[in-house]
Order: C-alpha cells, then structure tokens, then sequence
C-alpha cells in the first residue's frame, strides 16, 4: 500500500503539462478566467489550484483543477472509482454552507482531460505551508516557501476546525472521514476552511434518534485516491470498521501535533501492512511517552493527549473543544469575532471597534491586513459605524508601507472622504492628516484629501471649524505651497471674515499665524496683511490676534516688513488699534512694545540710508572739486541747489553787482568789465557753438506772413480783438505801483517804461515791444514767452510764435545814449538762460563803450534779425508815454494804449542806421567766435 502511494505521488508531482491547455475544454473557461498555478491540495495532494476571475464580474475567485492525466497508469474501473469519489467529495462541499467550510462558487464541470470547480479566493493547503509541496509549480512560489504560522493564526486555525467539525457533527450528523492538513484550505484572508468530503459518512438515523455512523472496511486493493489518508484515520475505523464523531476528533488530535511538528503525523503507518502497524499504533498510544507531545504548546497538549486516545469515549467532542483556554487567546477571540460581525448590532460592533485599538498592536501585521482589515472596511458602507471602524483602518494604514497602503487601504478610503455626514468622520481623518498627506499620492491628495480640508474649513459646525484652524498647522508643511495660496488661505480668510463665532475668528487668525512661515514675504504683505484691515471685529481676543502676526511678520527672518509699508500701512493700522478702549493695560503694552520695535527699525534703516547717501554725496562732491575737467557735461548743465540758489541771486540782483552794456554807433572796440574770464572751457565753447548754429538756423527761417496783405493808408486805427481787450482794461488806471523801480531802456523805438521791484504780472521780469511786420514783441517772463500777432500788418505786424527766439536787435541801438549815461542793467535777462547755467552772465559779457565810440553787443547780436525790417521800426526818438518817465500807469503800459504801436514812421534814416548796425554786428561775430 505504501510503494502505491509513494507511486502515485512520484506520478503526481512529475506532471509538468501546462494546465491551461488541459481544461481549454472544461465548461468553467466560459465563464471564469484561469491564471497561474499557486497551490495545490485535496485527497492525495491531486488538485491544482489555479487563481482566476469571473468573466461577468471580475470577482477573483479559486480554480480547482483535476488533470485526468495523472491516473492513466489505473485500469479504466479503477479511474472510474477515483472519479467517482472526487465528484462525491466535491458534491457534499457544494452542498454544505458555513464560514468554516471552504465555499464554492461554481460547481463542478467536467470535460475529457479534466474536473474543475470554482470556489473562494485560496491562498495554498494547509499541507503546502507546512511543506509538502506535490503537485506544486516548479519553481515553489515564494509566498509559499517563505510562509510561516503566527502562534495567534496556529490557535485561530485549529479554532476554526474545530467549530467546522462542531457544525458538521451537531448540525447536519455527518463525519468528515478524512481531516487532514491535505483538506485544510487557507482562503486568500488566512482563514482555515475544511474541504475534501470524498469519504464523509452522514448518519443514517432520523434526526431525531442516536446518530448512527456506518463505515466501509478498509480494502488494501483500492487506488490510493479511493482511501483515506491512513496516518489521520482513528484506530477503529481500521481494526474494528467503526466510526463516529469521535473518529474525527482523534483526527483532529493529529492535526494538532502536525501543525506544531512541520506537518509530521504522531505516527509514521506502513501501508503495506496497515493492520499490523494500527495493532502496534495501538499499544504505543496506550503508553504514549512525553516526548511525542513535546512540541504542542503546554496549555493544549493535556487537551491533544486526550484526543488520541484509544477509547473514543475519553476524546473531548468538537464543541468541548472550542471552548478550552488554549482558545482564549484575546488575537483569536478578535479574530473569531470579526468572522461572526454579521450576527451582531450596531451597539455590540461600536463596543468592540473602541477597543479595538488597544488589540491591533498584539497581532502580526498580516493577520492584521489580510484579515482584520478587510473586515473593517466592509463596516464603510454603514455610515453609522464608519466613526467607530475609521480609527482602527487609519492605525492599521500607520503600520502598513506606502505601497501596502495605496493597494490595500486608500481604493477603501477614498469613497469616505467625500461623506460629511457623520461629522466625526471629518474630526478623525483631521487628527490624522499627517498620514494621510504623508503616504497619499499627490494625485490622490489634490483630488480627494484636501477637498475634504476645506470642506472642513467652511464647514456650518463651528466645532469642526475651530478644531479645523487648530489642526491645520500641525500638518501645513506636508501641503503644496500653491495649493495652500490658492485654496486653503482664501478659505481661512473667508470664515474669519464671515463668522458670527469669536472662536472661530480668533483660531483663523491664530491659523494664519502659525502657518506664516510657510509662505513666502510678499504673499504676507500682499495679501495676509491687508487683510487684518479688513477685520470689523474690535474684542480684545481678536486685537491681540492682529498684533500677533503683525508681530510675527515683523520679527520673522524669512519675512519682515519693509519700512515704507511699516511707514504707510502697518503702523497706522496698529496705533489706531492700540487705543482701542476694549484693551486693558497690558494688551496696550503689548501694542506699544510692537509699535516702539517697529518705529525703531525703521528709523535705525532710513537713518542708515540717508547716513550713506549723504557720504555719497559728500565723496562726489569731492571729486568734483579735486577733478573738475572730469566732470560730465550732463553734471554741469545739471545745477546743483546751492548753485540755483546763487543763479537766483544774480538773476534779481542779490550778491552780484549788475553791469552795464553801452554800445555806440561808430561800432568801436568791444571791452569786457570782468577781465577775469580770460578764456572758456571746451564744454563751453561746444555749447556756444550749439547756441550759434541753432540762431542762426532761426534766422534762415521764412518769416511768418499773413495770407492777405493791405496797405495803411490811414492813421486810423483798425478794429482788433486784442486792442478792444486792452481799452476794456482802463479800469486799472487808479492801481499805483510806486515801490522801488527799475528802469527799462527803450532802445530803437522800444517803450521806456519803469518797473516796480517785484513784477506784478506772473513775475514779469522784462518787457520789450518792438513794432514792425517781422519785428516780434516778446514779454519775457521768468522763462515764459507771450507773442501777439495783429489783424493787419499795417498796426505792428505779424509776431513770432511762442517758440521763435527772441530778437533782441532793438537793444542794440541806443539813440538816445542813455539819460543816465550809464550802461542799462541786463541781468534780467539771465533768466532766459538759467537751465543751461550760464558761466558768465549778461551783465558781465556786456561792453564797456569805448571813449568817443559806441558799439553794439555782439553776444546779444548773435540772436537779432538777419534781415531789414519791411517797415521802419520805431527807433529814432525815445517816447514819452504823457510825459511820465518812471510811472507804470495806464498810459506808460502800451497794452493800454494800442495807437502807440499803429503810428507808422517812415525814415530812411532809421532804415540806414539799422543796416549799419546789423553789418557792424556782424564784423563783430567775426571778430568774437571767428
């Protein structure tokens, strides 16, 4: 019997073919997948388990595969007798539902090469993890090779069976005949499922009598897959041909030493000649020495040393043995209670998921995983309870690698993160953020963990909102910088804004606070800080949570305030604040301690600024001094303020004295009154030169003609606009300007008039009219140019624009050799030439006359008219306004008098002495510029 069994082993195990061609005919194919081979198991180690999933539904599953091939060495009614009792033992499985029996899901089908049934997911056969390997893939997976038995899986295994054995034996009569390890299935959870029903026995009384268990005799002649594993059987069952519920005990008590002896029976059974090694098996368990049970723990080997006992009244019945100490193990008893969740309330499960946590600690890990976590997460779709199972699944993720918590935990956790409703749930995954931030893929994050944050945050609970604020910082390093500016910050500030609660503005500023260090200076003074002027709220908790991040902000090395925004915003805002009357004392010291840190900064940074501008400053100016050819030209058309200063004393005659310009008619010898100025700069020869050729592109211009000429033919006086204006002005003939006067010479026909000291029109500084048709009358003031053009060109002619140079050839001519026989005072005129800083002024360039000769200016010629005048400008004799030489009256201002410029005088003399003059001018440009 035994070199059979050995042969069907060999026979077994030396089956390489591949599998999947071997059921392509079975009907299971056409609705479940087949994978690979993972384990094996059954009566004989003869059926391959492959895993798989339904077609429909992809739900995994196991597929249970018998390869005819390995019994045709058997005569044809020998096959049919191992067919015979695979389908029985497959039936009876189908037939039978409990948690403890392996559960099918197809049932069996059978084609030419091959059986296969479909039944839960497996993970191998208790044999497979104790080593035996037939029938396995080659190489041995790893999962399987590298399996181990926890103490708190051995226990809870052996529990398992054993309530099997109690519902098979107390609830439908029936004895298994053949528990072995071979028919212990562990399920893809660790759980211990009992199959291979090829030799069960059902009783074959009523229900209602003594069970009666009727047994075949045992026939050496019978393939090895027609009898039961010998080594498992009880002694009776061989010598005497009787059974009952305690045959299945003493196979259990087998099971047992297996279990804690690598998968080694008590006894090792010749099959060649079972009956005489049974009869020595007996003795040997009548007198079983201590070492047989050495390995099985101390707690169950009294329990195991009664179980193989040769009389089957001592054996303990399964029901005994679920209840012994050995059980009550608090991991098993976990374990057992999640297998029996679905019996109890919600009452019983929310008492045993608070204690839970205190359990999960005590377990392996993958008892935990594979068998306590699946439990939890199938209590998600019961709202009620996700409060109670949410905790225990987020202690289990902390325990569980990234990658275990993507595939095993998140595809369950992510449905919850949308449900609001309990709001504990919320509380919890906020206590737990750090996890969940840390191990979530950033993908996941974005769409599912921070959704949940601010959802929170606007939440209508205040509760959740302040335990919210006050969590957020613990984890506010782990979230992206843009989803904190763009989306949490926003938030945080609407419900501080929008709030009725004081605790809950109170802790959004507290929030903003704590996080400040998360964000970059300019977010904070963009747009955290004028935010807190945004605040109506004026408690003295939510004064002193401004002042704290105002305080933050200012003394964080990151961050800071910059002085202008201190200057402009911060500390208005805060001293406004600091006397607001809700303060106590010590909250107002508070702010003036800020306020005093914040104006001494800021004083400290302008003061150091100014202190190193002034040395800049300082350093320039001695460079100016020591190197003055090196100085830019833009430095010196640029006036310093101490040299405006001292232009404006020159130009209204402060500290400088003025000089006069004579000049005469002979055109004698030019003389300057400042022999101190030798000779010019280069600088400033360039821009005479510049001056030079821009006059005398002026003088190349057309001069400005009106469209339609008439001649004069009267003295009387045309209608015109700007002659009705001023006759409407008499009425300024009583204003009385008698301050301290300043005499304009009028030259060639210009009006002599006197000027009060300080000019009463826009800051007049002087006024020259000339009258003729190209001759332009210019009031120069300040640095201002009026022109004023007539109706017809027989009053005063067409003036030049606003932007034509002034024409000073008038001056040039003095018939009347001056009353005062002084030269006239120009310097007013250095106010046409303040923005290029002149060197010399034009008091100092005027000539000195020469005795006997008298000649014009030649730098003043440089800017008259090239060209005679069409009409003969007043020149010849001086005019007296009414007889008044120093009033500015009505009659003295020629705006008030337009006839004075209508009288037109012929002379060809003027003409002549004009031509002389412009020559002579000339010949004196040669002389100055060459």
């Amino acid at each position: 019997m035994e070199s059979m069994l050995n042969k069907l082993k060999s026979t077994v195990t030396k089956v390489t073919a591949d599998m999947t061609s071997a059921i392509m005919g079975n009907p299971v194919t056409r609705e479940f997948e087949v994978g690979r081979h993972i384990a094996s198991g059954g009566p004989g180690m003869s059926w391959r388990i492959y895993n798989g999933t339904k077609k429909s539904t992809k739900q995994e599953v196991a597929v249970f595969v018998f390869d005819k091939k390995i019994i045709d060495r058997y005569q044809k009614f020998e096959k049919d007798q191992i067919i015979d009792s695979l389908k029985k033992g497959v039936q009876q499985l189908t037939r039978l539902r409990h948690p403890r029996l392996l559960t099918v899901q197809h049932p069996l089908e059978e084609s030419r090469d091959c059986l296969a049934f479909c039944t839960e997911p497996v993970f191998a056969s208790l044999a497979n993890v104790l080593g035996q390997w037939d029938n396995l893939p080659s190489p041995v997976p790893t999962d399987i090779k590298e399996y181990k038995l926890y103490d708190v899986e051995t226990k809870y295994g052996l529990l398992q069976v054993s309530e099997g054995l109690s519902f098979l034996h107390s609830g439908v009569k029936m004895v298994h005949g053949n528990l072995c390890t071979e028919n212990i299935i562990l399920n893809k959870s660790g759980a211990w499922k009992i199959m291979g029903f090829d030799f069960s026995i059902s009783s074959s009384n009523s229900s209602d009598a003594e069970p009666k268990y009727v047994c075949k005799e045992w026939d050496p002649n019978l393939p090895p897959l027609c009898l039961p594993n010998p080594e498992y059987v009880a002694p009776e069952y061989i010598l005497s041909v009787s059974c009952d519920v305690s045959s299945d005990m003493y196979s259990l008590g087998v099971l047992i030493h297996a279990v804690f002896n690598e998968g080694k029976p008590v006894f090792q059974v010749n099959k060649q000649d079972i009956f005489k090694s049974f009869s020595r098996q007996l003795d040997q368990l009548s007198h079983l020495s201590p070492g047989v049970l050495s390995q099985i723990p101390e707690e169950v080997r009294e329990h195991v040393k009664m179980l193989l006992s040769v009389t089957s009244n001592v054996r303990p019945d399964a029901d005994q043995m679920t209840k012994i100490p050995f059980f009550d193990d608090v991991g098993a008893m976990t374990l057992q209670y999640f297998d029996s969740l679905f019996q109890r309330d919600n009452l019983q499960k929310s008492q045993f998921y608070k204690g839970l946590p205190k359990v999960l600690p005590k377990l392996p890990k993958r008892v935990v995983i594979y068998r306590i976590l699946p439990a939890l997460a199938s209590e998600f779709v019961n709202p009620d309870m996700v409060p109670f199972v949410l905790p225990n699944v987020l202690l289990i993720a902390e325990e569980c690698t990234k990658e275990e918590y993507v595939r095993l935990v998140l595809p369950d956790l992510t449905p919850v993160f949308k449900q609001q409703e309990p709001v504990q749930i919320l509380l919890i995954f906020l206590q737990k953020m750090d996890l969940l931030l840390t191990k979530t893929p950033p993908e996941d994050i974005k769409n599912s963990v921070l959704p949940m944050v601010y959802r929170a945050v606007e939440a209508p609970s205040i509760q959740i909102q302040e335990l919210c604020l006050n969590i957020i910082p613990t984890f506010a390093n782990l979230i992206e910088y843009p989803s904190m500016k763009n989306a949490l910050i926003p938030r945080i500030k609407s419900a501080c804004l929008q709030t009725s609660s004081l605790a809950v503005r109170v802790n959004s500023l507290v929030c903003l606070g704590k996080i400040l260090e998360y964000l970059d200076k300019w977010f904070v003074i963009d747009e955290i800080l004028p935010f807190l002027q945004q605040i109506p709220s004026r408690e003295p908790a939510v004064l002193m949570g401004i002042l704290g991040i105002y305080k933050c902000t200012f003394t964080h090395k990151k961050l800071g305030i910059p002085k202008e925004h201190l200057a402009g915003k911060s500390l208005p805002h805060l001293v406004s604040l600091s006397i607001d009357n809700n303060l106590n004392l010590n909250q107002f010291n508070s702010f003036m301690a800020v306020i005093k840190d914040m104006l001494s900064r800021m004083e400290a940074e302008h003061k150091t600024k100014l202190e190193q501008l002034h040395i800049m400053q300082e350093q320039q100016r001695s460079l100016n001094i020591t190197n003055p050819m090196n100085q830019s030209e833009e430095t010196k058309n640029t006036p310093s303020p101490a040299t405006k200063v001292r232009d404006i004393d020159e130009i209204f005659g402060g500290s400088s004295g003025s000089a006069g310009v004579n000049g005469n008619q002979n055109g004698s010898s030019l003389t300057v009154s400042q022999p101190s100025r030798v000779s010019l700069t280069l600088e400033e020869k360039q821009r005479l030169a510049k001056e030079q050729e821009q006059a005398a592109k002026l003088r190349s211009q057309q001069p400005l003609a009106p469209q339609s000429v008439k001649p004069a033919t009267t003295t009387t006086q045309a209608k015109d606009l700007t002659s009705s204006l001023l006759n409407n002005m008499t009425s300024l003939n009583n204003l009385a300007l008698t301050s301290g006067t300043r005499t304009m010479p009028m030259q060639g026909g210009t009006i002599s008039s006197t000027f009060p000291a300080a000019p009463t029109m826009g800051g007049m500084g002087t006024m020259g009219v000339s009258n003729g048709f190209n001759s332009p009358m210019g009031f120069q003031t300040g640095s201002m140019g009026m022109g004023m053009r007539p109706a017809t060109p027989g009053l005063y002619g067409g003036m030049a624009t606003t932007t034509s140079a002034p024409n000073f050839s008038a001056l040039t001519q003095n018939q009347n050799q001056n009353q005062s026989g002084k030269p006239p005072d120009m310097s007013a005129l250095d106010s046409l030439f303040t923005s290029s800083k002149p060197k010399v002024s034009l008091n100092q360039m005027a000539p000195k006359p020469a005795q006997g000769t008298t000649a014009p200016a030649p730098w003043l010629s440089q800017f008259g008219t090239g060209q005679p005048s069409q009409t003969a400008p007043i020149q010849a004799t001086p005019m007296a306004m009414t007889g008044v030489q120093g009033g500015f009256g009505m009659q003295a201002n020629p705006f008030f008098n337009p006839q004075n410029f209508s009288q037109p005088v012929a002379s060809s003399t003027m003409n002549t002495g004009m031509m002389k003059q412009s020559a002579s001018v000339n010949n004196d440009f040669k002389d100055l510029f060459g």
